[in-house]
Protein backbone atom coordinates (compact mmCIF):
# COMPACT_ATOMS: atom_id res chain seq x y z
CA UNK A 1 0.00 0.00 0.00
CA UNK A 2 1.15 3.49 -1.07
CA UNK A 3 1.30 5.50 1.84
CA UNK A 4 -0.36 9.22 2.05
CA UNK A 5 2.72 11.67 2.50
CA UNK A 6 1.30 14.03 5.78
CA UNK A 7 2.03 16.91 7.09
CA UNK A 8 1.05 18.69 10.62
CA UNK A 9 0.68 22.86 11.29
CA UNK A 10 -0.06 23.78 13.95
CA UNK A 11 1.64 21.63 17.00
CA UNK A 12 -0.01 22.55 20.07
CA UNK A 13 -1.85 20.27 22.25
CA UNK A 14 -4.12 19.57 19.74
CA UNK A 15 -1.78 19.34 16.66
CA UNK A 16 0.40 17.19 18.98
CA UNK A 17 -2.31 14.70 19.73
CA UNK A 18 -2.66 14.09 16.32
CA UNK A 19 0.70 13.75 15.48
CA UNK A 20 0.76 10.66 17.48
CA UNK A 21 -2.39 8.69 16.04
CA UNK A 22 -0.97 10.19 12.75
CA UNK A 23 1.86 8.30 13.14
CA UNK A 24 0.62 5.06 14.28
CA UNK A 25 -2.25 4.68 10.88
CA UNK A 26 -0.97 2.77 8.02
CA UNK A 27 -2.16 4.70 5.58
CA UNK A 28 0.32 7.80 6.70
CA UNK A 29 3.36 8.93 6.22
CA UNK A 30 4.36 11.52 8.63
CA UNK A 31 7.02 13.61 6.62
CA UNK A 32 6.48 17.47 8.06
CA UNK A 33 5.84 19.44 10.46
CA UNK A 34 5.29 23.44 11.44
CA UNK A 35 5.17 25.80 13.82
CA UNK A 36 6.50 29.72 14.02
CA UNK A 37 7.80 28.48 17.49
CA UNK A 38 10.51 25.29 17.06
CA UNK A 39 9.44 22.58 19.24
CA UNK A 40 11.68 21.02 21.14
CA UNK A 41 14.18 18.27 19.00
CA UNK A 42 12.23 14.86 20.46
CA UNK A 43 9.11 16.24 18.51
CA UNK A 44 10.44 17.20 15.59
CA UNK A 45 12.91 14.47 15.22
CA UNK A 46 12.43 12.16 12.05
CA UNK A 47 10.30 14.78 10.57
CA UNK A 48 11.73 17.94 8.28
CA UNK A 49 10.72 21.29 10.38
CA UNK A 50 9.05 24.28 8.52
CA UNK A 51 8.35 27.95 10.49
CA UNK A 52 6.48 28.54 7.58
CA UNK A 53 3.48 27.44 6.47
CA UNK A 54 4.41 27.86 2.81
CA UNK A 55 7.25 26.07 2.79
CA UNK A 56 5.75 22.80 4.17
CA UNK A 57 2.82 23.54 1.26
CA UNK A 58 5.44 23.48 -1.37
CA UNK A 59 7.05 20.36 -0.26
CA UNK A 60 5.98 16.70 -1.07
CA UNK A 61 3.39 16.38 1.20
CA UNK A 62 -0.24 15.31 -0.04
CA UNK A 63 -2.65 16.27 2.98
CA UNK A 64 -2.16 18.74 5.58
CA UNK A 65 -3.57 18.23 9.52
CA UNK A 66 -4.01 22.14 10.53
CA UNK A 67 -4.65 23.17 14.44
CA UNK A 68 -3.78 26.79 14.27
CA UNK A 69 -5.71 29.81 15.75
CA UNK A 70 -8.85 30.42 14.51
CA UNK A 71 -7.10 33.80 12.85
CA UNK A 72 -4.98 31.94 10.34
CA UNK A 73 -6.73 28.87 10.08
CA UNK A 74 -8.73 30.29 7.09
CA UNK A 75 -5.74 31.48 5.18
CA UNK A 76 -3.89 28.35 5.75
CA UNK A 77 -6.71 26.23 4.70
CA UNK A 78 -7.38 28.02 1.09
CA UNK A 79 -3.65 27.83 0.48
CA UNK A 80 -3.67 24.20 1.27
CA UNK A 81 -6.57 23.37 -1.50
CA UNK A 82 -4.64 25.81 -3.94
CA UNK A 83 -1.89 23.66 -3.44
CA UNK A 84 -4.15 20.71 -4.45
CA UNK A 85 -3.49 19.26 -0.77
CA UNK A 86 -5.88 17.06 0.80
CA UNK A 87 -6.82 19.21 4.33
CA UNK A 88 -7.95 18.70 8.10
CA UNK A 89 -8.69 20.95 9.66
CA UNK A 90 -9.73 21.47 13.83
CA UNK A 91 -13.04 23.36 14.48
CA UNK A 92 -13.65 26.17 14.11
CA UNK A 93 -13.35 26.38 10.38
CA UNK A 94 -12.33 30.10 11.22
CA UNK A 95 -13.66 33.57 13.01
CA UNK A 96 -16.16 34.47 10.55
CA UNK A 97 -19.21 32.87 8.34
CA UNK A 98 -17.47 34.90 4.86
CA UNK A 99 -14.13 32.87 6.63
CA UNK A 100 -15.75 29.74 5.79
CA UNK A 101 -17.68 30.83 2.37
CA UNK A 102 -14.35 31.89 1.26
CA UNK A 103 -12.94 28.01 1.64
CA UNK A 104 -15.44 26.68 0.60
CA UNK A 105 -14.72 28.45 -2.76
CA UNK A 106 -11.46 26.91 -2.85
CA UNK A 107 -12.52 23.55 -1.99
CA UNK A 108 -14.74 24.13 -5.29
CA UNK A 109 -11.85 24.62 -7.06
CA UNK A 110 -9.65 21.73 -5.72
CA UNK A 111 -10.47 19.08 -8.08
CA UNK A 112 -11.72 16.78 -5.70
CA UNK A 113 -9.22 17.25 -2.85
CA UNK A 114 -11.07 16.01 0.44
CA UNK A 115 -11.85 18.84 3.31
CA UNK A 116 -12.95 17.42 6.66
CA UNK A 117 -13.11 19.60 9.50
CA UNK A 118 -12.83 18.46 13.24
CA UNK A 119 -16.34 17.83 14.27
CA UNK A 120 -15.76 15.02 16.83
CA UNK A 121 -18.32 14.91 18.97
CA UNK A 122 -20.05 12.98 16.84
CA UNK A 123 -17.72 10.23 16.71
CA UNK A 124 -17.88 9.50 20.76
CA UNK A 125 -19.27 6.82 21.07
CA UNK A 126 -22.77 7.56 23.09
CA UNK A 127 -23.32 10.08 20.84
CA UNK A 128 -22.89 7.30 18.04
CA UNK A 129 -25.13 4.85 20.35
CA UNK A 130 -27.77 7.70 20.62
CA UNK A 131 -28.10 8.34 16.95
CA UNK A 132 -28.97 4.56 15.94
CA UNK A 133 -31.49 4.70 18.72
CA UNK A 134 -33.35 7.93 17.61
CA UNK A 135 -32.82 7.20 14.10
CA UNK A 136 -34.44 3.24 14.82
CA UNK A 137 -37.65 5.71 15.34
CA UNK A 138 -37.95 3.36 18.72
CA UNK A 139 -38.98 6.70 20.59
CA UNK A 140 -41.10 8.31 18.14
CA UNK A 141 -39.91 11.83 16.83
CA UNK A 142 -37.42 14.53 19.55
CA UNK A 143 -39.86 16.94 21.11
CA UNK A 144 -36.83 18.48 22.64
CA UNK A 145 -33.06 18.57 23.11
CA UNK A 146 -30.93 20.31 26.05
CA UNK A 147 -27.60 20.88 26.44
CA UNK A 148 -24.70 21.93 28.94
CA UNK A 149 -20.86 22.37 28.01
CA UNK A 150 -18.78 24.31 29.93
CA UNK A 151 -15.16 24.45 31.38
CA UNK A 152 -14.02 26.03 34.45
CA UNK A 153 -10.86 28.61 33.08
CA UNK A 154 -8.02 28.31 35.37
CA UNK A 155 -5.52 30.60 36.27
CA UNK A 156 -3.85 31.27 33.06
CA UNK A 157 -7.27 31.06 30.98
CA UNK A 158 -7.43 34.95 30.51
CA UNK A 159 -3.96 35.36 28.92
CA UNK A 160 -4.66 31.86 26.52
CA UNK A 161 -5.10 33.25 22.58
CA UNK A 162 -8.78 31.36 22.95
CA UNK A 163 -9.35 34.23 25.05
CA UNK A 164 -8.78 36.99 22.98
CA UNK A 165 -10.70 38.31 20.13
CA UNK A 166 -7.97 39.45 17.78
CA UNK A 167 -6.93 35.78 17.45
CA UNK A 168 -9.76 33.60 18.79
CA UNK A 169 -12.97 35.78 17.27
CA UNK A 170 -14.99 34.30 19.67
CA UNK A 171 -15.22 33.29 23.29
CA UNK A 172 -16.55 30.31 24.74
CA UNK A 173 -19.70 29.58 22.20
CA UNK A 174 -17.17 29.33 19.47
CA UNK A 175 -14.58 27.53 21.20
CA UNK A 176 -16.21 24.75 22.93
CA UNK A 177 -20.03 25.32 22.40
CA UNK A 178 -19.73 24.66 19.13
CA UNK A 179 -19.14 21.10 19.34
CA UNK A 180 -22.71 21.13 21.15
CA UNK A 181 -24.64 23.51 17.96
CA UNK A 182 -23.06 20.96 15.49
CA UNK A 183 -24.79 17.66 17.58
CA UNK A 184 -27.79 20.17 17.75
CA UNK A 185 -27.72 19.66 14.20
CA UNK A 186 -26.65 16.17 13.57
CA UNK A 187 -30.23 15.38 15.35
CA UNK A 188 -32.48 17.85 14.49
CA UNK A 189 -31.05 19.39 11.39
CA UNK A 190 -31.05 23.09 11.07
CA UNK A 191 -32.79 25.91 12.53
CA UNK A 192 -34.82 28.86 11.59
CA UNK A 193 -35.72 30.63 14.80
CA UNK A 194 -33.13 31.98 17.81
CA UNK A 195 -33.13 33.83 20.72
CA UNK A 196 -30.28 34.49 22.54
CA UNK A 197 -28.39 35.79 25.50
CA UNK A 198 -24.64 36.42 25.28
CA UNK A 199 -22.33 37.96 28.49
CA UNK A 200 -19.40 37.69 29.85
CA UNK A 201 -19.88 37.98 33.28
CA UNK A 202 -16.55 37.38 35.38
CA UNK A 203 -13.55 36.88 33.32
CA UNK A 204 -11.72 40.08 32.34
CA UNK A 205 -11.71 39.50 28.27
CA UNK A 206 -12.65 40.93 25.58
CA UNK A 207 -14.98 37.48 24.37
CA UNK A 208 -17.69 36.07 25.58
CA UNK A 209 -17.83 33.53 28.98
CA UNK A 210 -21.49 32.54 28.76
CA UNK A 211 -24.08 32.11 25.84
CA UNK A 212 -27.37 31.04 26.43
CA UNK A 213 -29.82 30.34 23.19
CA UNK A 214 -32.90 29.06 22.77
CA UNK A 215 -33.24 27.27 18.89
CA UNK A 216 -36.49 25.87 16.95
CA UNK A 217 -36.53 24.44 13.53
CA UNK A 218 -39.10 24.42 10.62
CA UNK A 219 -41.03 21.29 12.67
CA UNK A 220 -41.12 23.45 16.13
CA UNK A 221 -38.36 21.29 17.58
CA UNK A 222 -36.63 23.14 19.91
CA UNK A 223 -32.79 23.04 21.29
CA UNK A 224 -31.79 24.68 24.35
CA UNK A 225 -27.82 25.32 24.52
CA UNK A 226 -25.63 26.64 27.77
CA UNK A 227 -21.88 27.29 26.70
CA UNK A 228 -19.77 28.84 29.62
CA UNK A 229 -16.78 29.12 31.24
CA UNK A 230 -17.70 30.08 34.37
CA UNK A 231 -19.03 26.04 34.88
CA UNK A 232 -16.35 25.52 38.01
CA UNK A 233 -16.89 22.19 37.32
CA UNK A 234 -16.10 20.87 34.03
CA UNK A 235 -19.39 19.45 32.26
CA UNK A 236 -20.88 17.97 29.44
CA UNK A 237 -24.53 17.42 29.24
CA UNK A 238 -26.78 16.20 26.60
CA UNK A 239 -30.79 15.35 27.04
CA UNK A 240 -32.53 14.27 24.60
CA UNK A 241 -36.54 14.10 25.16
CA UNK A 242 -38.85 12.47 22.41
CA UNK A 243 -42.81 11.19 21.88
CA UNK A 244 -41.71 7.48 23.52
CA UNK A 245 -39.08 8.38 26.01
CA UNK A 246 -35.92 9.92 26.37
CA UNK A 247 -31.77 9.60 26.02
CA UNK A 248 -29.46 11.35 28.04
CA UNK A 249 -25.33 11.33 27.78
CA UNK A 250 -23.19 12.73 30.98
CA UNK A 251 -19.90 13.39 30.54
CA UNK A 252 -17.86 13.65 27.30
CA UNK A 253 -13.99 11.67 27.08
CA UNK A 254 -11.39 13.83 26.82
CA UNK A 255 -7.44 13.58 27.24
CA UNK A 256 -7.70 15.38 30.60
CA UNK A 257 -10.72 12.96 31.44
CA UNK A 258 -11.93 16.41 33.08
CA UNK A 259 -15.65 15.78 32.06
CA UNK A 260 -15.88 12.11 33.18
CA UNK A 261 -13.79 8.59 33.44
CA UNK A 262 -16.59 8.03 30.83
CA UNK A 263 -19.31 9.00 29.10
CA UNK A 264 -23.06 7.58 30.63
CA UNK A 265 -25.59 6.83 28.18
CA UNK A 266 -29.20 6.57 29.56
CA UNK A 267 -32.48 5.71 28.04
CA UNK A 268 -35.78 4.65 29.17
CA UNK A 269 -39.13 4.43 27.82
CA UNK A 270 -42.14 6.78 28.40
CA UNK A 271 -43.90 5.39 31.29
CA UNK A 272 -47.21 6.33 33.15
CA UNK A 273 -49.42 5.20 36.41
CA UNK A 274 -50.06 1.60 34.50
CA UNK A 275 -46.63 0.42 33.91
CA UNK A 276 -44.41 2.60 36.55
CA UNK A 277 -44.75 1.64 40.39
CA UNK A 278 -44.05 5.77 40.50
CA UNK A 279 -44.99 8.42 37.73
CA UNK A 280 -41.90 10.71 36.40
CA UNK A 281 -40.10 7.32 37.71
CA UNK A 282 -39.01 4.93 34.52
CA UNK A 283 -37.05 2.67 34.40
CA UNK A 284 -33.73 3.43 32.91
CA UNK A 285 -31.07 1.48 31.28
CA UNK A 286 -27.95 2.95 31.53
CA UNK A 287 -24.38 2.17 29.27
CA UNK A 288 -21.31 3.39 30.16
CA UNK A 289 -18.54 4.03 26.96
CA UNK A 290 -15.12 4.63 28.82
CA UNK A 291 -12.60 3.99 26.24
CA UNK A 292 -12.70 7.44 23.75
CA UNK A 293 -11.97 6.09 19.80
CA UNK A 294 -13.54 9.50 18.39
CA UNK A 295 -10.07 10.48 17.34
CA UNK A 296 -9.55 7.55 15.44
CA UNK A 297 -12.58 7.09 13.72
CA UNK A 298 -12.64 10.58 12.17
CA UNK A 299 -9.10 10.18 10.86
CA UNK A 300 -10.17 6.75 9.34
CA UNK A 301 -13.34 8.61 7.93
CA UNK A 302 -10.86 11.05 6.53
CA UNK A 303 -8.28 8.28 5.03
CA UNK A 304 -11.52 6.48 3.54
CA UNK A 305 -12.28 9.93 1.54
CA UNK A 306 -9.10 10.12 -0.19
CA UNK A 307 -8.31 6.11 -0.72
CA UNK A 308 -11.74 5.98 -1.92
CA UNK A 309 -12.32 9.59 -3.48
CA UNK A 310 -16.10 9.29 -1.83
CA UNK A 311 -17.26 12.55 -0.26
CA UNK A 312 -16.55 13.21 3.73
CA UNK A 313 -20.20 12.55 5.17
CA UNK A 314 -19.11 13.89 9.09
CA UNK A 315 -17.69 17.35 9.77
CA UNK A 316 -17.64 18.23 6.15
CA UNK A 317 -17.81 22.18 4.28
CA UNK A 318 -21.42 22.40 4.51
CA UNK A 319 -21.69 21.57 8.24
CA UNK A 320 -18.98 24.06 8.67
CA UNK A 321 -20.51 26.55 7.52
CA UNK A 322 -24.36 25.79 9.15
CA UNK A 323 -22.61 25.60 12.33
CA UNK A 324 -20.68 29.04 11.93
CA UNK A 325 -24.15 30.36 10.84
CA UNK A 326 -25.87 29.05 14.32
CA UNK A 327 -23.08 30.51 16.07
CA UNK A 328 -23.22 33.54 14.87
CA UNK A 329 -26.72 34.28 15.03
CA UNK A 330 -26.58 33.28 18.57
CA UNK A 331 -24.00 36.42 19.12
CA UNK A 332 -26.41 38.51 16.32
CA UNK A 333 -29.79 37.68 18.17
CA UNK A 334 -28.47 38.87 21.88
CA UNK A 335 -30.35 42.70 21.49
CA UNK A 336 -27.62 43.70 23.96
CA UNK A 337 -24.59 41.72 22.24
CA UNK A 338 -21.72 43.22 19.72
CA UNK A 339 -23.07 42.25 15.98
CA UNK A 340 -20.68 40.53 14.35
CA UNK A 341 -20.51 39.21 11.03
Amino acid sequence: MVKINVGIIGLGKVGLLRKDLIIKHPAFNLKSLCDVTKPAESVISGHQYFKNYQDLLASDVEAVFIATPNKFTPEIVIAALNQKKHVFCEKPPGMTVEDVDRIIAAEKKSEGCVLKFGFNHRYHGAVMEAKKIIDSKKFGKILWIRGVYGKSGGLNFEKEWRSHRDLAGGGILLDQGIHMLDLFRYFLGDFSEIKSFVTTAYWNVDVEDNAFALLRNKDGQIAFIHSSSTQWKHTFSLEIYLEGGYIAIFGILSSTRSYGQGERLIVAKKQFEEEAEAVGNPRESVKLFDRDRSWELEIEEFVNCIQKKSPVLQGNSVDALEVMRLVHAIYNNDPRGRKRR
